[in-house]
């Protein structure tokens, strides 16, 4: 009883962590587009902005709420829950992992929880009813198919260097994956995907669907939605420094791959989704394939 009360007792502190990150998170990247953009950003809550996440989120969970004839159905809500279910599972396999438990065949639960996120976008905007939000969630969920394929060949090429699928922060860090640079960026080009960051922000993409798959949300299941956006993407930068810069610099190269993410925003044009479907299925997976034949 002991043991599993102190185990909820680090969950909760390391999902208070991550929220208070992803608060500050918010606050920086609005910083850093304003500076992209040669205007300042939220400067007013606080000094120099500092509270105006929290303003925010008072405003938000605080606001009016209309609802609107056939503005989205239960299947949305759905959608929502799910969502926030795969930010939980997240913080519970983070813990467990910075914790220094040996998880077992940590690189399949990771496929799996990543694997869900495609479902809650089909739902948010399927329920939905709105044609931005369908469009959205469409994109979303083929995105999300091209993408895992890659990201499986990568998972395989990882779990043939180390003869492991077991995620152990206190060995990960010793396996050859430096020889192995080019995976680096294979990498990163499926986090930006399962992040919807630009240029792959096809779930969202607001020069042409408004705003995308959340169209039709206000108050707190936008909230829900937003916080847990950025909640998967601290956990991304996280998981990529964790397999290739595992050392006592690990929180450090997860902030430089937020910020990256964060530059890639306000430097690079989203990729026409035809152009990006090609490039996975005819380069991404073919170069993952030819690793995977080296090491079988």
């Amino acid at each position: 009883m002991l043991f599993f009360i102190n185990q909820l007792l680090g969950f909760f502190m390391a999902f208070i962590f991550v929220m208070v990150f992803v608060a500050f998170f918010i606050l920086s990247e609005r910083k850093i587009l304003g500076y992209v953009q040669i205007r300042k950003g939220p400067n007013k809550v606080g000094l120099s902005g500092l509270f105006q996440s929290f303003a925010d989120l008072i405003k938000l969970i605080i606001k009016l709420k209309i609802v609107q004839f056939l503005g989205r159905s239960n299947l949305a809500l759905l959608g929502v829950i799910i969502i926030v279910s795969i930010s939980f599972f997240y913080m519970i396999f983070y813990y467990y992992i910075t914790s220094g438990d040996n998880l077992n065949y940590g690189f399949m639960w990771f496929l799996i929880i990543t694997s869900m996120g495609s479902y809650s976008f089909l739902l948010v905007g399927w329920g939905s009813y709105n044609k931005y939000s369908l469009l959205g969630a469409l994109r979303a969920s083929f995105g999300s198919v091209t993408f895992e394929a890659s990201l499986l060949c990568l998972l395989v090429i990882y779990g043939l260097i180390n003869f492991s699928y077991n995620l152990n922060i206190e060995w990960l860090g010793g396996s050859i994956i430096w020889c192995l640079i080019p995976l680096y960026f294979l990498w990163w080009v499926c986090v930006l995907c399962e992040t919807n960051r630009t240029p792959f922000d096809y779930a969202e993409s607001e020069s042409d669907l408004v705003s995308g798959f959340n169209v039709e949300y206000s108050n707190t299941y936008f909230t829900c939605l937003f916080a847990c956006e950025y909640l998967i993407i601290y956990v991304m930068s996280w998981m990529l420094a964790l397999i290739f810069f595992n050392n006592w610099l690990l929180l450090i190269f997860s902030l430089i791959h937020s910020i990256f993410i964060i530059w890639t925003r306000g430097t690079l044009p989203r990729v026409r989704f035809d152009s990006f479907v090609n490039f996975m299925w005819l380069y991404i997976i073919l170069i993952s394939a030819i690793f995977i034949g080296l090491f079988v």
